[in-house]
């Protein structure tokens, strides 16, 4: 009898090349929801999940953010942290034509090209965090530091706070 195989995403594939040690959940979703709706679903604390949110200058060059779940991205700091006048987020429907992953399933781990990208510091407060795993129903958790190696982040403020 045939072993079942293990169906790796190209993140997944990424981090094993790189030696960095995951972990992996999956969860049944038939359509994406949100983050929200993810971690609820695998029993994580909100504070270490992290979404994908991807932007661009205006000019056709992107930009990859990853925030805690429950915060929204500040424009103004994402755009001085990459070095840009301004940032807008990519629509819906371009995500996977500039990133290779579908809403949901996004992660900087492995994008078509490596965009530059940017991790909210806030997770620098966790020994690990959980990403999308570069599919919807996945999340992979490992360390701040391995998921700055495995797509060369860089963590600074990134998100809006209320005053």
């Amino acid at each position: 009898m045939a072993k079942s195989k293990e169906v790796k995403t190209n993140a997944m594939r990424i981090l094993d090349r790189m030696k960095i040690p995951y972990t992996f959940q999956t969860y049944e979703c038939e359509e994406f929801i949100d983050g929200q709706h993810a971690a609820d679903l695998l029993g994580l604390p909100h504070e270490i999940v992290f979404k994908t949110l991807v932007t661009e200058d205006g000019t056709h060059n992107y930009f990859v953010f990853a925030i805690p779940i429950d915060a929204e991205l500040d424009l103004k700091k994402a755009a001085k942290a990459a070095g840009c006048k301004s940032l807008s987020m990519i629509h819906v429907k371009d995500i996977q034509s500039v990133t290779g992953y579908i809403r949901g399933g996004c992660t900087a781990i492995g994008m078509k090209k490596n965009y530059p990208a940017f991790m909210d510091a806030s997770a620098l407060r966790f020994e690990k965090i959980a990403v999308s795993g570069g599919k919807i129903g996945l999340q992979l958790t490992l360390s701040p530091r391995d998921y700055e190696k495995a797509c060369r982040a860089t963590f600074c403020e990134l998100i809006r706070t209320t005053p």
